[in-house]
């Protein structure tokens, strides 16, 4: 047994004794560590625990672990597989997509050692380097975005044996800043509807008030509703299928009273193709920012419009789990609850000031 001494900035340097071949323990704390040659490159790994003989299984896993890489695939760099990876993402949505590509287009741009660097050789130091870049110039929400697409990509790498481990595994997002979200009365949301069918040119251009209408009245997405087909509504049942892109999953929703004048108006008599689409324009972002630029609102989203329905489902009085299951959510009204709590405690303390002595 010998000791390797190994330089650090510290003043006391790290010293490990080598108790087998590529096996080492730290001296000062008693951790076993592996050290093994992969092609000619050197891997130094932390084994987690200062017992010898689970020290020895770990470093034999390691190994067969090392065997498993695909030869193949050793020069693969970080341009080439950000492609292949983009392509991999093209069953999502049309916002995550763009999200993704937005991304890809920094690592293109900004990566410290180029895209030209192989993937094995992406150090968790590069990682935190090119984050670093990131979150100096975008809020948390963005670059949130930035840390979940390295931590997929190179996840992806792991799943094709291109390399042991993510260097980007001990990343974490940053914690987000409370957002004010804007969200529209019922009054100002039948406003903004009045707004824009008041427009002949947003009127031809293929019914804009009737999907921004359907929005609040349904409080479903831009992304539920552009993927929304005749095919989905069951007129006679009282039912509309919906398919949320996000969680890949389907799920049912009534026809609320208020929703079927406007459907059994756009459906007419009926004749509709197969797979024909409810609505020509599902995307009314620019129609709602120029109606609540005339009508003196705030800059209302599509999410608002989803957000209003919400909100007078709870001043209504309907429970948290019910909403929930109007949302498609699965978790039995806790995102719902922990949101619009403040709602329910304003709208009991209305109802509180009617108990009053006749």
């Amino acid at each position: 047994m010998y000791k390797v001494r190994v330089r650090t900035l510290q003043k006391n340097p790290a010293v490990f004794e080598k108790v087998s071949e590529c096996l080492y323990r730290l001296v000062s704390t008693g951790g076993f560590y592996a050290r093994v040659w992969v092609r000619g490159k050197e891997i130094r790994r932390s084994l987690a625990t200062t017992d010898w003989q689970l020290a020895k299984r770990r470093l034999r896993d390691l190994r067969k672990d090392l065997e498993k890489l695909d030869n193949q695939s050793a020069h693969v760099t970080v341009k080439a597989y950000l492609e292949t990876f983009l392509a991999s993402s093209q069953d999502k949505s049309k916002s995550t997509r763009q999200k993704a590509e937005a991304v890809a287009k920094r690592m293109h741009e900004e990566w410290p050692d180029g895209t030209g660097q192989k993937i094995r050789d992406v150090k968790p130091s590069d990682v935190l380097r090119w984050l670093k870049f990131q979150r100096e110039r975008y809020a948390s929400s963005t670059y949130n975005h930035f840390v979940q697409f390295i931590r997929r990509f190179f996840e992806a790498a792991v799943k094709d044996r291109i390399i042991i481990e993510s260097p980007a595994a001990s990343v974490t997002q940053a914690k987000r800043e409370t957002p004010i979200r804007d969200t529209p009365t019922w009054e100002q949301f039948r406003a903004i509807v009045a707004d824009i069918r008041a427009r002949k040119r947003t009127a031809a251009s293929g019914g804009a008030g009737d999907c921004c209408e359907f929005m609040g009245l349904a409080g479903l997405g831009n992304a539920e509703v552009e993927a929304l087909s005749w095919d989905d509504i069951d007129l006679e049942r009282g039912r509309i299928r919906v398919y949320r892109q996000k969680t890949d999953t389907g799920f049912m929703i009534p026809i609320y009273p208020q929703v079927r004048p406007l459907l059994e108006r756009l459906h007419g008599s009926g004749g509709h193709k197969a797979g024909a689409k409810v609505f020509a324009v599902a995307d009314v972002r620019k129609v709602l920012a120029g109606a609540c630029k005339r009508l003196g609102y705030p800059h209302f989203t599509q999410r608002a419009l989803r957000r209003c329905f919400i909100t007078r489902a709870v001043e209504l009085g309907i429970d948290f789990k019910t909403i929930a299951g109007m949302q498609g959510h699965r978790d039995g009204g806790v995102l719902i609850a922990k949101t619009y709590s403040h709602l329910r405690n304003e709208h009991l303390d209305r109802m509180a000031e009617k108990l009053t002595e006749l």
